[in-house]
């Protein structure tokens, strides 16, 4: 979670978009064997090449970003839990996109200025955190390292290309999931490219966008009234003797809970008690702010992004591509608040909290008789069926016309942030 971010119309696919699912839709229906009821022919998954793989993923555990307000509600957090396990020390390099200095981060500015309980900043990546991130570089190694020989044992920069929210603890999470999915092995320099806070699409960028920022202003505080809710977030409250008017909702208390349980620390009894509650109830806030009936909310919160992993996708299967312009793996270091939208966007979320090292991959195939385009998607490693896909195979042309419900390029990004709000919209807060 990212300190102020949880504060319609739909047009089909233009342009290369519906020339290229067209292609796609016409040569599948020649080269296809004789069709069954559902109108598909079977797919032979070992005529299956995978070509690109692109993992979108959470940091790892951290401290809470904001304490309690009462002391004795708070453990605490000592600088002890944030050594480096050796394992995951690997060197790397921070530009910005176009290669140049690391940008300022102001968000790590803000986490220094909150002193926890014990003495550690607010927002950081914790041993357990780095621990988590190594774990998920393994996995990834098994599966395109080892059980398919896809990429290289050790790193090659021009196999990975590397992109990470500009905020320390996703930089570090970096660090450690690439030192256990190529065992700290490596043939040239790893670049991790991120971007200014005014132009960040790697979560719902509210200080860019106006248009998403006013649609979505007062929501937060809105859902704590929401029926349900309300009674619920009182009996919490009343039970750790936290005043009602203090500001405290069910994000902040998800957000310390889940901290405290990943580290095993002594969390408050209260928090343990509900903490199935407070989980569901703190999604329940975040879809309240989303709303995702509101369309347009949702492709200004996740849209450019979506953008960003479909240009890979149609690069990848554009024959013109120039060798060497597109990777075998994209990794994305995100935010809870990035993955959410990206599922609802999907159709694929299962209405709980995204983890600590949560991870969306999207794997690129291609029939090697027929060179037709499939995606299979994962969420937590487990295989997940997309909206308008006929089974966990999606034909690439169906993906495609599921994310364009969303997808914004940087045109028409700037165009809907910036502009005015519909008459009698602001009553629907």
């Amino acid at each position: 979670m990212i300190p102020g971010v949880f504060r319609v119309r739909v047009w089909a696919p233009v342009g290369v978009l519906t020339s290229l699912a067209y292609c796609l839709h016409q040569r599948r229906v020649a080269l296809a064997e004789p069709r069954g009821a559902d109108d598909r022919s079977p797919v032979d998954p070992s005529q299956l090449e995978l070509k690109m793989v692109q993992v979108v993923f959470r940091h790892g555990a951290r401290s809470p970003l904001k304490p309690l307000p009462q002391e004795e509600q708070q453990v605490e957090w000592k600088p002890q839990l944030l050594e480096v396990p050796p394992q995951t020390q690997f060197d790397y390099t921070v530009t910005n996109l176009a290669g140049g200095p690391k940008p300022h981060s102001p968000f790590d500015a803000q986490y220094r200025e909150t002193t926890l309980k014990g003495g550690v900043f607010a927002g950081q990546l914790t041993q357990v955190g780095m621990q988590q991130m190594f774990a998920l570089g393994e996995r990834l190694r098994k599966s395109y390292v080892e059980d398919v020989p896809f990429l290289s044992p050790t790193f090659h920069p021009l196999e990975v290309f590397i992109r990470s929210s500009n905020i320390y603890r996703n930089l570090e999470s970096t660090r450690c999931l690439l030192a256990g999915l190529f065992q700290r092995q490596k043939e040239g320099p790893i670049v991790i490219h991120t971007d200014e806070v005014s132009s960040e699409v790697l979560y719902p960028n509210y200080q860019n966008c106006w248009n998403l920022q006013e649609r979505t202003r007062g929501r937060r505080q809105a859902a704590c009234l929401q029926p349900g809710i309300s009674e619920d977030l009182k009996k919490v409250k009343e039970e750790m003797g936290i005043a009602g008017s203090d500001g405290v909702d069910f994000l902040i208390l998800l957000d310390n809970m889940a901290a405290e349980q990943e580290h095993g620390l002594p969390s408050c009894p209260t928090l343990k008690r509900f903490a199935r509650m407070i989980e569901q109830r703190a999604v329940d806030t975040a879809l309240y702010v989303l709303q995702r009936e509101d369309r347009e909310s949702l492709q200004m919160a996740v849209g450019p992004f979506l953008h960003i992993l479909e240009s890979n996708l149609l690069s990848a299967v554009d024959p013109a591509t120039p060798p060497g312009k597109t990777r075998k793996l994209y990794l994305y270091a995100a935010h809870d608040v990035t993955l959410m939208p990206l599922l609802l966007a999907l159709g694929i979320f299962d209405h709980k909290w995204p983890p600590f090292a949560g991870d969306l991959t999207m794997e690129l195939h291609q029939h090697q008789e027929s060179g037709e385009w499939f995606v299979r998607l994962y969420y937590q490693g487990k295989e997940q069926v997309p909206r308008g896909c006929p089974d966990r195979l999606c034909p690439l042309d169906k993906f495609l016309n599921t994310m364009s419900v969303y997808t914004l390029n940087p045109e028409k990004y700037r165009t809907l942030c910036s502009q005015a709000q519909a008459m009698g919209r602001g009553n629907e807060e």
